[in-house]
């Protein structure tokens, strides 16, 4: 199974369709352009699975490089799904897997995600993958 290193309008539109499943609050004219400037400006980096037609991204992987006074720099995982069709194929950890082998290469020592606190079964991959409960994450919205 190939993994795509996302890049061009081309491959971006092939991710649209699952990245816009997984990202409800999204609209779908924005996303090319919210994804071309993360690459290019943020530093955020995507990465998918191709389906088996081709057409269009089955499982992708949104993250980027952080340097914290914490950890240091760490490579932090923004998004992981895979798209419901394709579940059950191991998609999702060879995406995983695919950041550490970056996180190696580059010489960085820690991947971290957040997940949902009710997603128990992406939580028992993350387990098996390694992954432990190091923290409680916590957001406050401003009000306007």
């Amino acid at each position: 199974m190939d993994i795509l290193n996302v890049q061009t309008t081309a491959e971006i539109e092939l991710a649209k369709e699952a990245i816009l499943e997984f990202r409800t609050n999204l609209e779908s004219e924005n996303v090319v352009e919210q994804v071309t400037e993360m690459i290019t400006s943020g530093g955020f980096e995507l990465a998918c699975i191709p389906s088996d037609d081709g057409t269009k991204a089955a499982a992708f992987v949104g993250f980027r490089v952080i340097n914290m006074l914490r950890t240091g720099k760490m490579i932090y995982i923004d998004d992981l799904f895979t798209l419901p069709e394709y579940r059950g194929r191991g998609y999702a950890g060879k995406l995983l897997d695919y950041v550490d082998q970056l996180a190696i290469q580059r010489g960085i020592k820690s991947v971290h995600l957040d997940s949902g606190f009710a997603l128990h079964p992406a939580h028992r991959l993350y387990l098996s993958k390694g992954y432990f409960l190091a923290c409680h994450h916590f957001a406050k919205m401003m009000k306007e």
